[in-house]
């Protein structure tokens, strides 16, 4: 089934990669990350290659690679290029695509054009990460209205590296979200262990 899907977080480091990697081998989906700035030995598409085992998937390549980490637009910026949202080629697919974004929704990949217009631009729906530290519950919500307010659909939510955080429940409850997977804390990260953890998570067709 054709399908696009954005995958955002609710911010950084809230393990974007990681739950698209799950969802990716859950369901046997393409995975494509337009834009990586930083960490170029460690390609993100590389890192779900080697995670994803099901012989459906096509990891399609990184467009856009910029040498720092940091904000897309400024690592353009260093890099003396600018990302053309409109020239952003979206890989051609008959399966189910995953697109993962960079950090949050309020990022910029140019001075006036956020993550949340790219998603807006495409209109697609989107998959949200979250995390538990402190203030995630808040970090979560604000994303969640930020989406609503600008009417783009939220298909559930992910939850990394928690293995019981009563907050999964509130959040669902306050959103009226599904709560599509949540990842434990893994100490070993092995395409055999994603899998396991995929086999838990919702089917596609179920959201």
């Amino acid at each position: 089934m054709e399908r696009k899907i954005f995958i955002t977080g609710i911010g950084t480091d809230v393990g974007k990669t990681l739950a698209s990697a799950v969802l990716t081998e859950a369901w046997q989906a393409d995975y494509w990350k337009p834009i990586q700035a930083g960490n170029l030995d460690q390609l993100e598409s590389t890192y779900v290659q080697s995670l994803v085992s099901n012989s459906k998937s096509v990891i399609h390549p990184t467009q856009i690679l910029l040498n720092t980490p940091c904000s897309p637009h400024y690592a353009a910026q260093l890099d003396e290029i600018t990302i053309e949202p409109e020239k952003l080629t979206i890989p051609k697919t008959a399966n189910t695509l995953l697109i993962e974004g960079a950090g949050g929704l309020m990022v910029p990949l140019q001075k006036d054009f956020l993550i949340l217009d790219l998603i807006k631009f495409w209109k697609l729906p989107v998959v949200l990460v979250s995390r538990n530290y402190l203030g995630s519950v808040n970090h979560t919500l604000l994303t969640l209205e930020v989406l609503k307010i600008h009417q783009i659909p939220v298909l559930g939510l992910v939850f990394s590296d928690t293995d019981a955080w009563d907050s999964m429940a509130y959040i669902s409850h306050r959103s009226q979200l599904p709560i599509i997977g949540h990842i434990p804390r893994l100490t070993e990260i092995s395409s055999q262990r994603i899998k396991e953890v995929a086999a838990s998570f919702q089917k596609i067709t179920d959201l």
